[in-house]
């Protein structure tokens, strides 16, 4: 585990990244968490006092890694643009796995459970963390439900959700 203190900042124009707050993970920590790694991985441990889990560290340039900060975490802490932070940071190497829901419902659809597991783990990831973003059990039940129905027709994560909001714009029209 790591400990450094760092400043908040924010992008102002930085084309995807415009508006995100940060931290810098300087090139000598980041070594020290993932020895020789060069790709975007996940930390765990703490901002000063607020527990961090799957964060990710993106590459900056130079070395250096950025570690964009949500508003979640931004209120965890209860710091903005300017503010230091300590962070206590280790490599974050835990597996995350489908909601158990979601795999019973999978099974009911055999075609459906065997498409999800043939994608890519990156590309299961885009659906599980869809469903388990979800903030109320109502919404974690409707996306189960779509994500189970378009594995069945074989569609991939953004064709979905082209799909769905095609969907919500024809409701919208009647």
């Amino acid at each position: 585990m790591v400990q450094f203190t760092t400043v908040i900042l924010k992008f102002d124009q930085q084309g995807e990244k415009t508006g995100w707050t940060y931290i810098i993970v300087p090139a000598d920590i980041a070594q020290q968490l993932m020895p020789g790694n060069k790709k975007s991985f996940r930390v765990k441990g703490r901002l000063d006092e607020f527990a961090i889990e799957r964060l990710a560290l993106m590459p900056a340039g130079g070395g250096d890694f950025i570690m964009p900060l949500n508003a979640a975490t931004r209120k965890g802490i209860g710091k903005k643009q300017g503010a230091m932070v300590t962070a206590t940071l280790e490599a974050d190497n835990k597996e995350i796995q489908p909601p158990e829901d979601f795999i019973e419902c999978l099974k009911d659809e055999p075609g459906a459970y065997d498409f999800f597991f043939g994608l890519a783990k990156s590309h299961r990831l885009y659906f599980i963390n869809w469903i388990n973003e979800a903030k109320t059990i109502q919404t974690k039940t409707k996306r189960i439900a779509q994500a189970v129905n378009a594995l069945a027709r074989q569609l991939d994560f953004g064709t979905m959700i082209r799909s769905i909001k095609k969907e919500n714009e024809m409701l919208k029209g009647r």
